[in-house]
């Protein structure tokens, strides 16, 4: 079954110490096309989250947001540089030694100076981490896959109701078509009679002349290349691999067939129904440029 290449999925767990959330959206493009916005020190994740969502989308351009938490609070550390503390209390002390002044020498007052008091980022666990928002991510990307999927059935049923249209359109094209060669015969036999009337000219040429140009306006060709075209369509729709390119593909050719045929009709009702089939193919070709 197709799939759209729009989609949306989030989600937000608490695992361990860490609020993880992960959100997955996808708009149409041509290739696999992938972004991540992630916390700034956590670059390795990008790498792994593409190979994960590669494994389920074949194109789309894909943008991944990704935010952690520690609710522990304790992606920081604070350390006592003791031995600098001590220097600035002893350089304090001589210098009263001179100086004569008070010894109130306080802790917040150490405080002040510089290097005392040292903040420490705690070193992440790599392996942890990405187990963890691995774990996050497989869940949005459920939520995505299963977005994507009910739109695609939204999108099967449309156009599968366009070609049903289509194929009883060139159904219309084939009772049409014998009649309407018939009579350009007919008409164009009359017409060089009329106007060979009183010339010695062979009247098996003239039906032979009137044959060869007849033959020219039937869309039998043309015809059964569509239906063909058509069965090839609806089988890649079933499939459960991704055909978007290959949709593309056959809508051009169903589209020459459709243009070649209405070139060649001599006939109001097949001109009609041409005009009937392209305006289907286009809303077709709209539609098909959404499928994964």
């Amino acid at each position: 079954m197709i799939k759209s290449m729009t989609g949306y999925g989030r989600y937000q767990e608490v695992v361990g110490s860490r609020d993880i959330l992960v959100e997955i959206r996808s708009v149409n493009h041509r290739y696999y096309e992938f972004s991540c916005r992630i916390p700034r020190n956590m670059g390795y994740l990008e790498d792994k989250l593409k190979g994960l969502i590669k494994g389920s989308v074949s194109r789309g351009k894909i943008e991944v947001l990704v935010t952690i938490n520690n609710i522990d609070g304790k992606d920081e550390t604070i350390s006592v540089n003791m031995g600098v503390a001590q220097g600035y209390i002893n350089a304090l002390r001589e210098s009263n030694e001179v100086l004569k002044l008070p010894d109130d020498i306080t802790l917040s007052q150490l405080s002040r100076f510089p290097d005392v008091f040292t903040v420490i980022k705690t070193i992440d666990d790599e392996d942890e981490i990405w187990n963890s928002v691995k774990m996050v991510a497989e869940k949005t990307l459920e939520r995505f896959v299963s977005m994507k999927t009910i739109e695609g059935e939204k999108m099967y049923k449309d156009v599968t109701s366009k070609l049903d249209a289509i194929e009883s359109m060139v159904g219309i094209v084939e009772l049409a078509s014998p009649q309407t060669v018939e009579n350009y015969r007919k008409r164009l036999y009359d017409k060089l009679s009329e106007v060979l009337e009183s010339k010695d000219i062979d009247e098996n040429r003239i039906i032979t002349e009137c044959a060869i140009l007849s033959e020219k306006l039937a869309v039998d060709e043309e015809t059964v290349r569509l239906r063909s075209h058509i069965s090839q369509f609806r089988e890649l729709i079933d499939s459960t691999e991704p055909v978007g390119r290959k949709l593309d593909f056959l809508i051009q050719e169903m589209n020459r067939e459709v243009n070649t045929t209405g070139s060649k009709a001599q006939d109001i009702t097949i001109t009609k129904t041409v005009v009937e089939m392209k305006s289907e193919l286009e809303k077709i070709r709209e539609q098909i440029q959404n499928i994964e």
